[in-house]
């Protein structure tokens, strides 16, 4: 690609970014409006954790992914806001006492530490629920065996086959030496699951048979895969006020990550390998498919 093409492409993905991740926050914020009711701590703590801060990689992915069958952009910012609420419970619930007892997440206090534990479990629990409300809205989409799949992919992604069982995984893996086919089984259930259904969403609202979704899974695998290991790369040696939460977690837990089994460098090289594979598995696509290759650059060039 010449150097100008990646130049505007890369000025397009910081756009294109900003503009998501401000939508995402009005989403949440129109969804999340004051109750006036004893429920407002609740909302509090939901708005606490899913407006502001984040990369809003996943809305960003359908957002980007949506372009190669010219969907509908508003909907495919409900999926990507449906993804990013169980992204956002994840993260609540993963910062609670019982499972990494964090203080910190996207550069302020996490919710239990902010709201209290019980309030934290309830946001969680009501974000994972409202997830599934977005989809299955006729306003997402306006046929009905199109939603049901969206909501079918969802909880596999999310459920014990995807998200939480990698989160299971990888509370079992500490204090344990695990091989690198083990590490990276672990992060496709934990990271990448809801990574790739953020693609797919999108082969679902163009009403793609699932035999014609591989190329598009294949190139959410390897991203998510290349994100996760630039995670690890930041929790290695990263700057703890740009990642906006603490570093050196992992290696405290005795966790075994991708840096510690391969070595910074080798871990750096595995992940240009995964956006390069990635990229090649749209390589039918053309300018249209430039957003998802600008993303795919990213992973393994971000800090935070």
């Amino acid at each position: 690609m010449p150097i100008e093409t990646i130049d505007r492409v890369g000025t397009e993905l910081d756009s294109e970014a900003a503009r998501v991740s401000a939508e995402v926050d009005g989403f949440f914020s129109r969804l999340l409006a004051p109750t006036g009711d004893s429920r407002e701590p609740l909302y509090e703590a939901m708005r606490h954790a899913a407006i502001g801060g984040g990369k809003r990689l996943r809305p960003l992915l359908t957002v980007a992914a949506s372009r190669l069958f010219a969907i509908d952009p508003e909907r495919a910012l409900r999926v990507g806001c449906a993804i990013e609420a169980i992204h956002v419970y994840s993260l609540i619930h993963d910062d609670l006492p019982c499972m990494d007892d964090a203080e910190l997440r996207r550069g302020k206090a996490t919710v239990h530490r902010a709201f209290g534990e019980a309030e934290a479990v309830l946001a969680g629990d009501s974000l994972h629920a409202l997830a599934f409300e977005i989809v299955a809205d006729p306003e997402t989409h306006e046929d009905p065996w199109v939603r049901s799949d969206l909501v079918l992919e969802l909880a596999r992604a999310a459920g014990p086959s995807g998200m939480a069982g990698g989160q299971m995984m990888d509370l079992a893996a500490e204090g344990r030496e695990l091989d690198l086919p083990a590490i990276t089984r672990l992060q496709q259930l934990k990271t990448g699951a809801l990574i790739e259904y953020a693609v797919e969403a999108a082969c679902i609202m163009n009403k793609m048979p699932a035999e014609s979704r591989t190329p598009y899974r294949g190139y959410a695998r390897n991203v998510g895969l290349a994100f996760q290991i630039a995670d690890d790369l930041i929790d290695h040696s990263g700057d703890e006020a740009a990642a906006g939460k603490p570093t050196g977690r992992d290696a405290h837990a005795g966790k075994a990550t991708f840096v510690s089994l391969l070595g910074p460098d080798r871990a750096r090289q595995q992940a240009s390998l995964l956006v390069s594979q990635a990229i090649e598995h749209i390589a039918a696509h053309g300018s249209e498919a430039d957003l998802l290759r600008a993303i795919a650059r990213f992973a393994v060039e971000r800090d935070r």
